[in-house]
């Protein structure tokens, strides 16, 4: 069944062409501060963008976010049906099938920017920071490294680990084969982001 999705996949997306890896993160910008300026325009939500998207899509881009109820992409980069192709995870991390699912939005359906969405106030950082992993301890492991590395310091711990994770998670993607040869040939670039609650803003974060 999954070979069959390929190829109609295949065949469906080679009608379309992505836009660039610069334009679309503008896209996500421009979409950021309509959410933030409460002027909201909930584009690609309609009856005829439901028909248009019934049988393929085509998202510019692929956004690896927290499972966090707070932090929907969607809403925060004003985005509709179709625009983004979301893989949702406590703590943002990316292990073998995150990682698929990203592959896939990339070769398959020409998502031609990867965000890494790290928030304000992460639960599942904030667990692992203080040793209380019981039941994450998948997605705990995956954190640690971050929290490592930030273990010296005293003040502002948390939201240095949380946009730390969130870059390393980004240059873990950088690595893998595929998407990699996607990013030497310029159809494809991966950025961190820090998002938050207080004014709703994404902040693109320094490799």
């Amino acid at each position: 069944m999954m070979g069959k999705l390929i190829i109609l996949g295949l065949a469906l997306s080679a009608q379309l062409s992505a836009i660039t890896p610069e334009d679309a993160l503008l896209r996500l910008k421009e979409g950021n501060d309509r959410f933030t300026s409460d002027s909201s325009t909930h584009p690609d939500r309609t009856a005829e963008r439901r028909q248009e998207t019934s049988e393929t899509q085509e998202p510019f881009a692929t956004i690896l976010g927290c499972s966090d109820s707070r932090v929907a992409p969607e809403i925060i980069f004003d985005q509709g049906i179709g625009d983004l192709f979301i893989v949702r995870v406590a703590g943002n991390i990316s292990g073998p099938i995150e990682l698929d699912s990203i592959e896939y939005s990339v070769v398959y359906l020409h998502s031609s920017l990867i965000v890494v969405l790290g928030h304000e106030n992460c639960g599942a950082v904030k667990a692992v920071l203080h040793g209380m992993t019981k039941d994450i301890e998948a997605v705990a492991e995956l954190i640690q490294p971050a929290a490592k590395k930030t273990k010296d310091l005293t003040k502002n711990r948390l939201e240095n680990t949380i946009q730390l994770n969130a870059k390393m998670v980004a240059e873990q993607l950088r690595k893998s084969p595929v998407l990699s040869r996607y990013i030497k040939e310029k159809k494809l670039e991966i950025v961190a982001g820090y998002y938050d609650f207080h004014d709703g803003k994404v902040l693109i974060l320094p490799r």
